[in-house]
C-alpha cells in the first residue's frame, strides 16, 4: 500500500502524497514542538517540511522509511529555526488593576507555549528512554531550549524517539560517535529526574483528580490559605511570554494575592497540556460574562502541586476553549 502511494505520488498525484503522510503528521508536528517549544513555530516548520517532501519525493531513493526521511526533513528545518534570531520577544505585564510583586527571577524562554493533548500519541521506538508524558512534559520541553541545537535534535531523536545511532547519524549528516557524544553532553545537562515522592500521580487517577479539584475551589474562590497549602516550597510560577518568575511558596503566595486583589475572581474550564492538568482561566465581569484571559498548566508532585505555568489568552482556541463564556457565578 505504501509502495503504491509512493508511486503514485513520485508522479504527482496530490491526494496520494497526502494520504502517504496522513500517518505522521501529529508526530511530526509534536517532534518539531519539542525541539522548538512553540507550537506556533512548530506548526510552521510542519507546513515548511510537507511541501519540502512533497518537492523532493523525486529524490526519496528509500533507503529508509518514509518516516525516517520526514524526520530527517523536518529535524533539519527545526536546527535552522532554532538558529534563527526571530523567535517571539518577550512582552511587558499589561493586565489592568494589577500590580504583581517583584519577581524572584526573569525567564528566557519567553516563545514557551503549550501543546494539547490531543496530540499526544507519538510512537516510541525500542530505544526510547522516556514515557510518553514525561518526554512533554513543560519540564522537558523547556530544558530542551536549553541545549544547544544539534544536542535537542540528538537527544530527542535517540532517547524520546527511540531511533537508532546508525539512523539519527545518516539525519543529521553525521557519524555514529559523533551522535554518541552529544547524546553523552546532552544527559549530562539536562536536569535530574525527580525523587519518587515528587512524581505526578498518574493522569486522570484519583489522586491527580483530588488535588486537581482542591486547586479549582481555592482558584475560583480567592482562597489563598487553601492555594498555598497545595504548594511546594519550591514551587514555580512562570508566564510567558511575560518573563516574570516566582520561585518559592511565599514569592507565589504574593503573586497569586495579587492577581485576586480588586475582588477578581474566576472561572476554570478543565482542559489537559504536556500530559498535565490545565484549565482555561475566565475572569469574572459585572455583565455576567466570564472573559479568557489565561491558561493554567500544573505540574503535580505527589499530592501537591510544584508548577504553575500561565499562558496567555491566545492559546485557548488551539484548546478548544471560548474566548469568553457565561459566569458561574457573578
Amino acid at each position: 500500500m505504501t509502495d503504491d502511494l509512493t508511486s503514485r505520488a513520485r508522479a504527482g498525484d496530490g491526494e496520494a502524497f497526502a494520504a502517504l503522510i496522513q500517518p505522521y503528521r501529529k508526530e511530526l508536528q509534536v517532534h518539531c514542538y519539542r525541539m522548538l517549544g512553540s507550537m506556533q513555530e512548530a506548526e510552521d516548520i510542519l507546513q515548511d517540511t510537507l511541501l519540502a517532501a512533497w518537492q523532493g519525493l523525486g529524490g526519496f531513493e528509500e533507503r529508509a522509511s518514509i518516516r525516517t526521511w520526514l524526520y530527517r526533513i523536518a529535524t533539519n528545518r527545526c536546527l535552522n529555526a532554532r538558529r534563527s534570531t526571530s523567535r517571539r520577544q518577550a512582552r511587558e505585564w499589561n493586565v489592568p488593576d494589577v500590580e504583581p510583586p517583584e519577581p524572584t527571577r526573569l525567564g528566557e524562554v519567553v516563545w514557551l507555549q503549550p501543546c494539547p493533548d490531543t496530540l499526544l500519541d507519538t510512537p516510541l521506538g525500542p530505544e526510547a528512554r522516556y514515557e510518553q508524558t514525561e518526554s512533554i512534559s513543560l519540564a522537558f520541553v523547556t530544558a530542551l531550549q536549553a541545549l544547544p541545537p544539534r544536542q535537542v535534535a540528538v537527544l530527542v531523536l535517540r532517547d524520546v524517539l527511540g531511533f537508532p545511532a546508525a539512523e539519527v547519524a545518516a539525519m543529521l549528516d553525521s557519524t555514529v560517535d559523533s551522535v554518541t557524544s552529544a547524546l553523552k553532553r546532552a544527559r549530562v545537562t539536562l536536569p535530574r529526574r525527580p525523587a519518587a515522592d515528587h512524581q505526578p500521580p498518574t493522569p486522570g487517577s484519583a489522586a491527580e483528580g483530588a488535588v486537581v479539584a482542591k486547586f479549582v475551589r481555592a482558584w475560583e474562590s480567592a482562597d489563598l490559605d487553601a492555594l498555598v497549602e497545595l504548594l511546594t516550597d519550591d514551587v514555580f510560577i512562570s508566564m510567558p511570554p511575560i518573563p516574570l518568575e516566582y520561585e518559592g511558596r511565599e514569592p507565589a503566595a504574593r503573586f497569586c494575592a495579587s492577581v485576586f486583589r480588586a475582588g477578581r475572581r474566576f472561572d476554570l474550564v478543565p482542559t489537559r497540556a504536556n500530559g498535565q492538568p490545565a484549565f482555561g482561566a475566565y475572569l469574572r465581569a459585572s455583565n455576567g460574562i466570564s472573559h479568557g484571559t489565561s491558561l493554567y498548566v500544573l505540574t503535580l508532585a505527589g499530592a501537591r502541586i510544584s508548577a504553575m505555568t500561565a499562558f496567555d489568552s491566545s492559546v485557548l482556541p488551539r484548546f478548544g476553549l471560548p474566548r469568553s463564556l457565561p459566569s458561574r457565578d457573578t
